[in-house]
């Protein structure tokens, strides 16, 4: 129960620093926003609907995916920002397990990352986005797994990082090509040999495509995109979820005792 508490303070403090950080908020909420509402109706004016697919609910889909992944794993910055201030070898020294602590960063990042998802989720329902309440509740937990997955991401890159700095100079150069790769805006099931590869080492991409088995498997007869299965994109996110926060937690806590 002590290493219980112990995630849930950790994952506490990081919530509470977000609802004091209203610029934040608004900068995570900002960009996503103008994707969908300029993006999405952009694509469908200038290319229709090939086989009768809403452009504007396909972008939908992969900016709320990609948002929710992306600011559960730069959220990881935080980590850094703690070994500037000497934050995490104070709670490296407490009687706590080194994977409890990382795992109350990664769930307090990734419900930080929720409250960002729910406001494009409005915005969907604003701009008619098809969204039934079979389909918002199973949102949820897909949502969540892909926070965790992404927060697990950011900890792989960031374990060997020393300085905000360099973090967000580095996280560009990882994020956006998977803008593309992940097909969050473009179809990615026909691409040439190199760039299929590439698309397939994508992490980012398994978050996508598992958060469009869900939006268009509960409506049936709807015009849906080709994805991978479900139990595929679960899976990958799974075993490589086990892979980044294993590897990552090794990585950060040799780089704590090395300092």
């Amino acid at each position: 129960m002590g290493e219980v508490w112990a995630i849930a303070a950790i994952a506490h403090r990081d919530f509470v620093k977000l609802l004091r950080d209203r610029v934040r908020l608004f900068s995570e909420l900002a960009f996503p926003l103008i994707l969908i509402i300029l993006l999405g109706p952009a694509l469908q004016s200038g290319f229709g609907s090939p086989g009768g697919l809403d452009l504007t609910t396909f972008v939908f889909t992969g900016v709320l995916a990609q948002t929710i992944w992306q600011s559960a794993a730069l959220g990881l910055i935080s980590l850094i920002a703690d070994r500037e201030e000497d934050f995490s070898q104070e709670i490296f020294v407490s009687p706590v397990s080194r994977y409890s602590i990382v795992a109350g960063k990664i769930i307090g990042e990734s419900l930080v990352a929720l409250p960002t998802g729910l406001g494009i989720v409005v915005v969907g329902l604003l701009i008619g986005v098809p969204l039934s309440p079979v389909v918002l509740v199973a949102l949820i937990p897909v949502s969540l797994a892909v926070a965790v997955y992404g927060g697990a991401f950011g900890l792989l890159i960031l374990a060997n990082i020393s300085s905000q700095r360099t973090a967000n100079q580095i996280f560009p150069f990882v994020m956006l090509p998977q803008f593309f790769l992940a097909g969050v805006f473009n179809p990615i099931h026909d691409l040439p040999t190199p760039l299929a590869v590439l698309s397939a080492l994508s992490p980012m991409r398994y978050a996508v495509e598992a958060t469009r088995n869900v939006f268009y498997g509960l409506q049936p007869g709807a015009p849906a995109p080709e994805v991978t299965p479900f139990d595929v994109n679960i899976g990958v996110m799974a075993a490589s979820f086990l892979a980044f926060i294993a590897l990552g937690t090794v990585l950060f806590v040799r780089a704590e005792r090395n300092r």
